[in-house]
């Protein structure tokens, strides 16, 4: 998908290249025929190849990943995932992210989330 949001429309041969370490061509065109089923993209033809395009915008596939990472990972909880990714960055993160996170948690608390 990154390769799609970045080119806007790509033939498997031309995601493939775009990759750091691709997988075989078969393997590509498989993954984008899984991707189009579940509805994050789709091809046109153009003579005897297919060029995909997203049908999602960039922060809706971010959704969908993350909730089936949390999912699959952390039983659907959000909280465990944070707090996991926290173990790991806390370091990392400035004064200024760590305000940032604090406003959303408080948000979402008066949301009542």
């Amino acid at each position: 998908m990154d390769a799609l949001f970045r080119l806007g429309q790509a033939t498997a041969a031309e995601v493939r290249a775009e990759m750091a370490d691709p997988p075989g061509y078969s393997a590509v065109r498989a993954q984008l025929r899984t991707l189009e089923e579940k509805g994050h993209l789709r091809h046109e033809e153009e003579g005897p190849r297919y060029v995909y395009l997203p049908k999602v915008r960039p922060e809706q596939a971010r959704r969908s990943a993350l909730r089936h990472l949390v999912d699959t990972f952390f039983g659907g909880s959000a909280a465990e995932a944070a707090s996991a990714l926290l173990d790991h960055s806390a370091a990392k993160l400035s004064a200024s992210e760590l305000d940032e996170l604090a406003q959303q948690i408080e948000k979402a608390r008066e949301e009542g989330r």
